[in-house]
């Protein structure tokens, strides 16, 4: 079965927002998170409702349209809804792609945005960007972002901030991208929603610590 219109324009809509971005936060990671979200969503039981699929794979699809951090123009932020009204997409269903996407991140979940997490496609597409975020993957778009900030790739003299808030968290100007392991990343296989993204993190999140030890022992010259 082909690709209905609207998933065909989403994905175009994709490659023309994000063609600037870096490739930690480019059409190939929406992609990515899509195509991670639907196979979540059948382990969850959620494939029977075309309701619930059109929710999750344009969620998906579109979590990073006018992401903060590329955000070049205030009226970026509305491109996700202005797309889904021209589309004709139903109320109710814009509305919770919409709050998917609102609630989705990391430093949401920082301040306190819980009141998407009991829908059950908000589990499954955010489980799906924090699997990305994680294991061989994760640890190349974490790299490649830190490289395309100029952040310095490891100072021992700079901790790890262990009181974040969403305003500390979104504040990265003297962080390091080794750091970025320990504020976030290393800690997204306990905040999974769905048991299958639960499940799929174990393997990410083991494959990080193997690098991360690996790293340590070559930097202080030990390996």
């Amino acid at each position: 079965m082909g690709k209905s219109e609207i998933i065909v324009k989403a994905e175009e809509l994709v490659e023309s927002s994000m063609k600037s971005n870096d490739a930690s936060h480019d059409a190939a990671h929406a992609f990515r998170v899509r195509d991670l979200a639907l196979s979540l969503s059948a382990e969850e039981g959620l494939s029977n409702s075309p309701d619930s699929i059109l929710t999750v794979e344009l969620a998906a699809l579109l979590h990073d349209i006018g992401d903060y951090k590329y955000m070049r123009d205030p009226s970026e932020g509305k491109i996700v809804e202005e797309f889904l009204i021209k589309e004709g997409v139903d109320v109710s269903i814009k509305t919770r792609i919409l709050n998917i996407i609102k609630g989705m991140g990391f430093k949401e979940e920082i301040g306190g945005l819980t009141e998407t997490n009991n829908c059950p496609e908000f589990g499954v597409v955010q489980d799906a960007d924090r699997l990305d975020a994680i294991g061989a993957i994760g640890i190349a778009r974490c790299f490649t972002f830190g490289g395309s900030r100029n952040r310095v790739l490891h100072d021992p003299k700079i901790k790890p901030r262990s009181d974040l808030s969403k305003e500390k968290y979104m504040n990265k100007d003297e962080q390091t991208t080794l750091n970025h392991f320990h504020e976030k990343l290393l800690k997204l296989k306990e905040l999974m929603k769905t048991k299958a993204g639960q499940k799929r993190a174990e393997r990410r999140h083991k494959f990080m610590e193997q690098f991360l030890e690996e790293f340590y022992q070559e930097w202080d010259g030990r390996a």
